[in-house]
């Protein structure tokens, strides 16, 4: 029992002598005070449980610093990885983020939206009966009045009235999810 109160007294006095100088030296290359403290203490925990293996003509300051030392080393390598890893990840982030950037930036939803909206009228007329279809194209396409769609077709102007909006009904359900742009564009 007094062996082993007379170890704890000089582990006690060994570890306040040379807490502070050699925390400082290693924070001086850490450069944060609670992980400096922690590596001194696991130096001399490690010195602690080796010290009956030393030679008994062993400089325990020397020993205890290079320990020291070398777990700063270990640490400081440890960060470095750790801060190339980080610089390569970011690197790739900053990359990626200006590949977005720039391909938004060529982006033209008007013309994404106008070559789909395009198909889907497309393949509505195609689905239209002849005479629906052939209203629709001379209103819209050729831009000629139903007096004149009428004339040209000897039918009806409420025939024609009627095949341009039933086209106009069935063109709006199929492009209903385009409805707000076609507002804005004012297409429709």
């Amino acid at each position: 029992m007094e062996e082993q109160q007379t170890d704890m007294r000089l582990f006690s006095i060994l570890f306040e002598k040379y807490k502070e100088p050699f925390t400082l030296f290693a924070n001086s290359y850490i450069r944060d005070r609670v992980v400096s403290e922690d590596i001194y203490v696991e130096a001399m925990m490690h010195y602690w449980e080796k010290r009956h293996e030393l030679p008994s003509d062993t400089n325990i300051p020397a020993y205890i610093l290079t320990s020291v030392k070398n777990k700063v080393l270990n640490y400081l390598r440890h960060l470095n990885v750790k801060t190339e890893a980080e610089e390569l990840l970011l690197s790739h982030s900053v990359r990626e983020l200006n590949f977005r950037i720039s391909s938004l930036e060529s982006c033209d939803p008007s013309e994404l939206f106008t070559t789909e909206m395009r198909e889907i009228i497309r393949k509505a007329l195609g689905e239209l009966p002849e005479q629906s279809r052939l209203i629709f194209r001379k209103s819209r396409f050729e831009n000629k009045t139903n007096r004149k769609i009428a004339e040209e077709l000897d039918i009806n102007i409420k025939t024609v009235e009627y095949h341009i909006s039933k086209t106009q009904k069935i063109l709006r359900l199929r492009l209903k999810d385009y409805l707000p742009l076609l507002i804005l564009l004012d297409c429709f």
